[in-house]
């Protein structure tokens, strides 16, 4: 199948393709032709239903930074032979992006710096295209980070879901539904006046970051997920990501913990791009932004528990189970340093 695709770029069967990165989403891959070197996607359309969509967004927003941001590196899928920007097989969508020589993405935080760098980098694109019609831009996954939705799941799972797993669950859901308060926030900041919806990442983990040798980011990659959104989505994306030591799969709680000088380096970096963008009540909300994510993403994996992990990919029994609870963990960690927290951002 790939020599088929890679066909249609004038990649001769002779180039060499292996497995890629660590996405759980798209299928991705290396292909070496000659001296030169690709990645390819295929496009999970389970999640994206429409790559046509991610498509024109690409696009659109490539075309706009190459006008107004001549510097900025972005980095644009390749044509096909006949000047496509995917290659549809069998029903599969496939798209191919040069390989950015003499860079390296990462799938661990490993440092403050690092992570001043990431953030200034998804500050910068949404800096960017400040001015960028937010109306222009697909939206590629509806209702992604909505909140008071992802809830009402959550009800829904219960109500419905495995019995056995909610009974076991029971401590874990009440937890979850005694925070509605975050929901309600979130319902609240949608007709803010304060908030203002802008072209947002929404999946900003470290390894959609481009670093160059000497680890500064040079970009952000992995454009699907752009859409309209608020600032919470990217930067408690990024405190839901960085501020532990321990990823969202790691079963020996007493490992996760909030690590200040990290947040100061998320906070510092992404506000050296959007400080002068961001309003004083998105400002006030920064700290809420990783509480928001975290609290989602706690709702989502134990959603999907009750329901038999019908959307994340698992590997044991009660692997959402696990993920959920060491949600909750991180976002008591971050109820505990929530006033130290806000200090450091000056609210």
């Amino acid at each position: 199948m790939t020599e088929l695709v890679l066909s249609k770029y004038g990649i001769s069967k002779e180039a060499t393709v292996t497995p890629f990165g660590s996405g759980l989403i798209n299928n991705t891959w290396m292909v070496r032709h000659d001296e030169d070197e690709f990645i390819l996607q295929r496009i999970n359309q389970t999640v994206f239903k429409n790559p046509f969509s991610i498509a024109e967004n690409i696009r659109n927003i490539g075309d706009y930074l190459s006008e107004k941001h001549p510097s900025y590196l972005f980095v644009s899928p390749c044509k096909t032979s006949d000047g496509d920007e995917l290659v549809v097989l069998n029903g599969e969508y496939f798209r191919l992006f040069p390989f950015v020589k003499n860079s390296h993405t990462t799938d661990v935080v490993v440092s403050p710096t690092q992570a001043y760098e990431a953030a200034k980098q998804f500050g910068r694109f949404t800096n960017m295209l400040a001015d960028f019609a937010v109306e222009k831009v697909n939206v590629t996954i509806p209702d992604f980070h909505n909140l008071p939705l992802r809830f009402a799941q959550f009800e829904q799972a219960i109500q419905k879901g495995n019995i056995e797993r909610i009974l076991e669950s029971a401590e874990l859901c009440w937890f979850l539904k005694n925070q509605k308060e975050t929901v309600n926030t979130a319902a609240m900041l949608g007709n803010h006046d304060g908030f203002k919806k802008r072209v947002m990442h929404h999946d900003c983990k470290i390894s959609n970051v481009l670093f160059d040798e000497n680890d500064k980011g040079l970009c952000v990659i992995d454009l699907d997920t752009v859409m309209p959104g608020y600032f919470i989505s990217d930067f408690g994306d990024m405190m839901r990501t960085y501020l532990s030591p321990v990823s969202e799969e790691e079963k020996d709680f007493s490992k996760i913990e909030i690590r200040e000088e990290y947040f100061r380096a998320i906070s510092e970096g992404y506000l050296a791009e959007m400080e002068t963008r961001l309003s004083e009540a998105e400002k006030k909300h920064m700290v809420y932004a990783g509480k928001f994510m975290i609290y989602m993403q706690a709702l989502r994996f134990l959603t999907d528990h009750l329901n038999n992990d019908i959307y994340y990919s698992v590997k044991y029994e009660g692997q959402n189970f696990i993920r959920a609870s060491n949600q909750v963990v991180l976002l008591e960690k971050i109820s505990e340093k929530e006033k130290l927290l806000e200090k450091i951002v000056g609210h």
